[in-house]
C-alpha cells in the first residue's frame, strides 16, 4: 500500500471519528466545554477543517518525497549511463596490427615501395640485353629465381603471423562480448561495441595484408616467367645467329 492511500485511509479516520454534519448543525460550537480545564471551547468544525488541511499537507509532502525519489533515480541511472567501460582491448589490437606490420615490412630484395620496384623492373626484369655476356644472363635469371623464392617465403610468414593473430583476437571477442552483455550504462555499451568495431577493423588489415602478401608473390613468380621467356628468346637468337664459319690455316704435324 502507497503513502498515498494510507494518508487518504487515516484522514478518513479522523473524519468518522468527529461528529457528523447533522450534529455540527444542531449543536453550537459554544456548546462544549471542557471540564476541568478552565472552559475550553471545542469547535468540531474547525476540528474537522484542520484534520483535512494536515492531510492535505501530508500528501504534498508524501508527493514531493516521491517526485525527489524520482529525480534521485533519474541521476543513478544518468551515473550509470556516463560510467567508463572497465576494459580495454586496445593494447592487444595494437599489438597484432604491429606485428603484421612488421612481417611486411621485412620484404626480402624487392619490398613494398614503388620506386624499388620500378627499379627493379627496369633493370632484372626488363628486356635481355643484346651484349650481355651468356653469365651475365645466367646470373640474372639466377637473380630473379631468388626474389621469386623470397616473396613466396614473405607470403607464407605473413600468413602464419596472421594465423598467430587468430588467438588474441579470439579471446578479445570473448572479453568483448561478455562486457558488452554486462554493461550498466549506455556508455559502457557504445565502449563495448566501439572496441569490437575496433578488433573488426584489425582482422580487416590483417586480410589486407595477407592479400597483398599473396599478390605479390604471385606477381613476382609472373615476373620471373615473363622474363625467363625474354631471356630464351635472346639466347636462341645468339644460337641461331651465323658465325664466321671456318677459316683455313696452316697446320704443321711435325716438328724438326
Amino acid at each position: 500500500m502507497t503513502t498515498k492511500h494510507l494518508t487518504l485511509r487515516l484522514a478518513t479516520a479522523l473524519l468518522l471519528a468527529v461528529p457528523t454534519a447533522a450534529t455540527l448543525t444542531a449543536t453550537p460550537a459554544h456548546a462544549f466545554f471542557g471540564g476541568g480545564f478552565g472552559g475550553i471551547v471545542y469547535d468540531p468544525q474547525n476540528h474537522a477543517e484542520n484534520i483535512l488541511s494536515a492531510a492535505r499537507s501530508l500528501e504534498q509532502i508524501n508527493n514531493q518525497i516521491a517526485s525527489l525519489q524520482n529525480e534521485a533515480q533519474m541521476l543513478i541511472n544518468q551515473a550509470r549511463n556516463l560510467t567508463s567501460l572497465p576494459y580495454s582491448a586496445l593494447q592487444d589490437l595494437q599489438q597484432s596490427v604491429q606485428r603484421t606490420q612488421q612481417l611486411l615490412s621485412e620484404a626480402q630484395r624487392i619490398a613494398y615501395d614503388v620506386q624499388a620496384i620500378d627499379q627493379a623492373f627496369q633493370t632484372d626484369y626488363g628486356p635481355a640485353s643484346l651484349t650481355a655476356t651468356d653469365q651475365a644472363l645466367i646470373d640474372g635469371a639466377r637473380e630473379r629465381w631468388q626474389t621469386t623464392v623470397g616473396g613466396l617465403q614473405d607470403a607464407m610468414r605473413v600468413q602464419a603471423g596472421v594465423v598467430g593473430n587468430l588467438d588474441t583476437n579470439r579471446a578479445q571477442m570473448s572479453a568483448l562480448i561478455g562486457e558488452s552483455q554486462g554493461a550498466t550504462g549506455a556508455l559502457q555499451a557504445t565502449q563495448a561495441g566501439n572496441q569490437l568495431l575496433a578488433l573488426q577493423s584489425q582482422q580487416i588489415s590483417d586480410l589486407t595484408a595477407l592479400m597483398a602478401a599473396q599478390g605479390r608473390a604471385q606477381n613476382l613468380e609472373s615476373a620471373q616467367m615473363a622474363a625467363a621467356q625474354e631471356q630464351a628468346r635472346e639466347q636462341r637468337r645468339r644460337f641461331l645467329e651465323p658465325g664466321i664459319g671456318y677459316q683455313p690455316g696452316n697446320a704443321q704435324m711435325f716438328q724438326n
